[in-house]
C-alpha cells in the first residue's frame, strides 16, 4: 500500500489513506512502514476503514484494489520531510499547474520565495497542505499587493460593514480607527417589532485599507465577545494611508534553549499571556507569549528553582493560567515584520526573524 494522503483525528491520531495494490490488510495486523530513505519499522494497525459515499466505514479487513484508511501509525507522512530549497521550489511551482489564482516568484536569495494569492485564506490552505505532506519551512507576515500609477503608490481599499451591539460599538470604532478606517455611514439596524422602533444593534460602514483587515475579524470578535458580524467587499485603489500597527502589544521571547518549567512560567505569566506549558521544548528567539505592554521582552522560561537544604512548610503547589492555543491562521495574523511562523509536520511555532533582529 502506498500512502497518498494523510488526515488527523483528535482521538485516532494520524490516519494514512491510500490504495492497497496487493495482498490483504486486517485490523490488529503488524505491518512494516518504509520511508523514502529505506528505513523500515514495525507498526500495528489499530483501526481500518473503507470509504462509502462521503463517510468512513470501519471494517475488519480490506483486499487488493480497495481505497482504505489505516490508523495506528502516528508519525506516518507522505514522502518524508522536505526541507531543502530545491524541494520547496519544485512543490510551489507544481502548485501553479492546478491553482490558477496563485503566483510564485523567486526571492532575493535561493532559499526564499514570494507566493501571491487571493487573500490569507488562499495561502493558508497551501501552507497547511504542504505541512501535511512533510515540508518544513518558515513564512513571513502577509503583505498586500500595491500598484504604482504616475509615480504614486496606491493600495487597495475595501468597504467593511460591521453589525455590532450598541454596548460594544465604542471598542469596535476604536479598532477600525487604529487601522486607518474612515467612517462612511452609521445607522441603527436592530428592530423591535413590539414598539416598531430601531433598537439594540448598530451597522457601521467603513472604508479601510486591505492591509488593515488582516487580523481584524478576530480582534472585533474579541472586543464584542463574539457578537459582531464583519463583511467586506473590494472598493478601489487609493492613496497610501500611511503606517499602521495591527498590534499594540509586543511579544514574549524565549531567552535560551531548553525545556519550560512551572517555576519559570509562574513568574513569566505576570508579564503577559503565554503560549507554552511546562515541559515543552523551546529555543532562543521563539515567541512564547504576548507581552502586556508595547515592545518585546526576552524572558527565561526554562529557569529551574534552586534546591536548598532549608525546609519550608509553605504551600508549594503552582497554579498556572491555561496556555493560549493558536492555529496557523492565528499565527499568520499575529506576526509582525520582524517575526516568522515556523511550519513543520509536528508543530507550528512563531519566532523572531534572526536577520532583522541582528540589524536592530
Amino acid at each position: 500500500m502506498k500512502v497518498s494522503n494523510t488526515e488527523y483525528d483528535e482521538h485516532k491520531g494520524r490516519i494514512a489513506i491510500g490504495r492497497l495494490h496487493a495482498g490483504e490488510l486486517q485490523r490488529g495486523m503488524e505491518v512494516k512502514v518504509c520511508t523514502p530513505d529505506d528505513a523500515c519499522r514495525v507498526a500495528k494497525i489499530s483501526e481500518l476503514f473503507v470509504y462509502q459515499n462521503f463517510s468512513r466505514v470501519p471494517v475488519e479487513s480490506v483486499s487488493a484494489g480497495d481505497i482504505c484508511a489505516v490508523c495506528g501509525m502516528s508519525d506516518i507522512m507522505v514522502g518524508g520531510k522536505y526541507v531543502t530549497s530545491r524541494n520547496l521550489r519544485d512543490r510551489l511551482y507544481r502548485e501553479l499547474e492546478r491553482n490558477l489564482a496563485m503566483k510564485v516568484e523567486d526571492g532575493e536569495t535561493a532559499d526564499t520565495f514570494l507566493v501571491s494569492g487571493r487573500g490569507t485564506l488562499h495561502l493558508t490552505i497551501l501552507i497547511e497542505n504542504m505541512r501535511r505532506e512533510g515540508y518544513e519551512f518558515m513564512i513571513g507576515p502577509p503583505k498586500v499587493i500595491n500598484k504604482t500609477v504616475d509615480g504614486k503608490v496606491l493600495e487597495p481599499y475595501e468597504i467593511a460593514a460591521v453589525e455590532v451591539p450598541e454596548e460594544y460599538m465604542g471598542s469596535v470604532v476604536e479598532l477600525l480607527g487604529k487601522r486607518r478606517g474612515q467612517m462612511i455611514n452609521m445607522e441603527a439596524s436592530g428592530f423591535n417589532y413590539l414598539n416598531g422602533r430601531p433598537e439594540g444593534t448598530t451597522l457601521l460602514k467603513y472604508k479601510i485599507p486591505t492591509r488593515g483587515l488582516i487580523g481584524l475579524r478576530n480582534a472585533i470578535l474579541t472586543a464584542s465577545r463574539g457578537t459582531a458580524v464583519l463583511n467586506t467587499i473590494f472598493d478601489s485603489y487609493g492613496p497610501w494611508a500611511g503606517d499602521l500597527s495591527s498590534r499594540d502589544q509586543g511579544s514574549l521571547v524565549a531567552f535560551e534553549d531548553g525545556s519550560t518549567t512551572s517555576y519559570a512560567l509562574l513568574n513569566a505569566q505576570e508579564r503577559g499571556l503565554l503560549f507554552v506549558q511546562p515541559g515543552q521544548d523551546v529555543y532562543k528567539g521563539q515567541i512564547v507569549g504576548i507581552h502586556q505592554r508595547p515592545g518585546d521582552l526576552a524572558i527565561n522560561v526554562c529557569k529551574k528553582k534552586a534546591a536548598t537544604n532549608v525546609r519550608s512548610n509553605k504551600e508549594t503547589t503552582v497554579v498556572l493560567d491555561e496556555a493560549l492555543s493558536y492555529s496557523l491562521d492565528d499565527c499568520i495574523e499575529f506576526i509582525q515584520e520582524d517575526e516568522l511562523v515556523e511550519v513543520t509536520p509536528a508543530s507550528i511555532r512563531m519566532s523572531k526573524n534572526p536577520k532583522i533582529s541582528k540589524k536592530k
